[in-house]
């Protein structure tokens, strides 16, 4: 099927591994454009190798997006190099701070915060104009079950989650009037490589709480998103997509 978006602009945060690699063959077997941003640099430039041996075209960028400087620059060279970013997917996170709130450490709450919710706020932001100018745009952020569900010793990270959602939503109605869609991908627990680091029993517990009874495969999720992006989604905004396998519903 004709996604409608060959030769689009991508820009993926947290794009050098897990799901953001995934995302960005998936764009660039799609005939997009893929600007990959991390702040892994040598991961940055495998999955940049990865997409010009299958023929695409990509480029790396090391940036934090915690960095406002570094964010504008980044958008400069991308928009010098092809133009506006066409469609941007918040990917990057961390989640790094597993704390109940009375031993919650305050740097590693602000880290979250910085990361999963300001960053986002950033790159949102300097891909904004181009897409308003062009009047097109897609922004896909990536959400979690435990934004809505909230999460044992997860305050800062659920948090974060659930500001994302909102923040789409303003998004949605800011853009709604130039042909921008802003939609958010709430994802229950995906196969990734530090998923895999958990260990066995704890997995295990996990996605016996999904009704499907497993952890997705990072394409499952890539697919939502690449939908999201195309011609078909261009009715969707403000909205989020559930990709949890069920483990958001309530069970006895």
């Amino acid at each position: 099927m004709d996604l409608g978006i060959n030769g689009k602009v991508v820009l993926i945060t947290g794009g050098a591994r897990g799901l953001g690699r995934v995302d960005a063959l998936k764009f660039a077997s799609e005939g997009c454009r893929v600007a990959i941003c991390d702040v892994n640099s040598e991961g940055n430039q495998r999955v940049v190798s990865e997409i010009e041996k299958a023929g695409g075209v990509a480029r790396a960028y090391t940036c934090d997006i915690t960095k406002l400087e570094q964010v504008k620059e980044m958008i400069e060279d991308i928009q010098a190099t092809w133009k506006n970013v066409d469609i941007l997917v918040n990917n990057a996170s961390c989640l790094d701070n597993i704390q109940i709130i009375e031993k919650m450490d305050d740097n590693l709450w602000l880290r979250d915060i910085n990361v999963n919710l300001t960053g986002t706020y950033y790159v949102t932001k300097a891909c904004f104009t181009g897409m308003k100018e062009q009047r097109w745009g897609r922004v896909i952020t990536m959400s979690s079950a435990a934004g809505v569900m909230g999460g044992f010793g997860q305050g800062s990270y659920s948090a974060t989650k659930s500001g994302v959602l909102g923040l789409m939503k303003s998004i949605a109605f800011e853009g709604g009037r130039y042909n921008i869609t802003a939609n958010s991908i709430v994802a229950g627990v995906v196969k990734t490589e530090a998923y895999e680091m958990l260990d066995q029993k704890v997995r295990e517990r996990i996605e016996k709480r999904t009704v499907l009874g497993r952890s997705a495969q990072p394409e499952e999720i890539a697919n939502v998103i690449l939908f999201l992006a195309s011609e078909g989604a261009c009715y969707i905004t403000g909205s989020e997509i559930y990709v949890t396998g069920g483990i958001h519903l309530f069970t006895f």
